[in-house]
């Protein structure tokens, strides 16, 4: 009689980079080839799922934004079920899990269940700003970066955002297309209207789409180019260094 091969239940939490889907990393490219199950978000290129196997499991468990999604405790629930039943699962989320995704939350979850897990870094979405030849820091300009949440667990803007006003540093926000209004109210209201944004939309992908402007007008530059999310904001003099 043959025994049925054994099954080792691990997660592999995978960064999918920006959009384009030549921005993975090496190792990223051979998890995904090596997958059993892919759950896979909704700003994960789906170019990538062509990399898997014919019989892995392709799972879209995405989370359109202020729309319909897959609960959190849905996807723990399938990591666990797949993780025990198939074995190599692949958790692929957009830019990097690490940055304002719920990466290490599934890490955790899968390490108290018993299944060995795995990080692969993803380029974010702040980096592919400087697709549009803006830099995040540059010398004498920027001496570093803040980044932010425009939209915090229970809605509201991060108060971070007014402490990152009052330094030399770029301003990077991340989920903030419904906050325009009172980003703008926030550096007006500390005498700062006039500092150089940016709104970059689908970075990197073909439909990118990019506006610049004065943080005071913010709101206004996003319906004149009608950019809606997902969009990255960057606010400082580094958006108009090309000039």
């Amino acid at each position: 009689m043959i025994e049925k091969e054994s099954i080792f239940p691990e997660l592999y939490v995978v960064g999918a980079g920006p959009g384009d889907p030549e921005l993975i990393t090496m190792k990223a490219y051979k998890v995904l080839q090596a997958a059993d199950v892919i759950l896979y978000d909704n700003l994960a290129n789906k170019e990538l799922l062509n990399l898997a196997k014919p019989e892995c499991d392709k799972i879209y468990v995405g989370k359109q934004p202020y729309g319909a999604y897959t609960s959190q405790e849905e996807i723990l629930e399938m990591i666990k079920h797949f993780a025990f039943t198939k074995g190599k699962v692949v958790r692929l989320k957009g830019g990097d899990p690490f940055i304002f995704g719920r990466g290490f939350e599934e890490i955790l979850f899968a390490r108290e269940n018993g299944i060995t897990t795995h990080f692969i870094p993803g380029i974010s979405s702040m980096q592919a700003v400087g697709l549009e030849d803006i830099p995040l820091t540059h010398r004498a300009v920027s001496e570093g970066i803040w980044v932010v949440t425009g939209t915090k667990k229970d809605g509201t803007l991060s108060g971070d955002l007014r402490l990152a006003m009052q330094s030399n540093s770029t301003v990077v926000i991340y989920m903030g297309m419904k906050q325009l209004g009172q980003i703008a109210d926030t550096y007006i209201d500390a005498g700062n209207g006039n500092m150089p944004a940016a709104i970059i939309q689908h970075a990197s992908l073909p439909k990118q789409k990019m506006v610049k402007g004065l943080v005071k007008d913010i709101a206004q530059m996003a319906e004149s180019k009608q950019l809606t999310h997902p969009a990255i904001i960057i606010i400082g003099p580094v958006v108009d260094l090309y000039k």
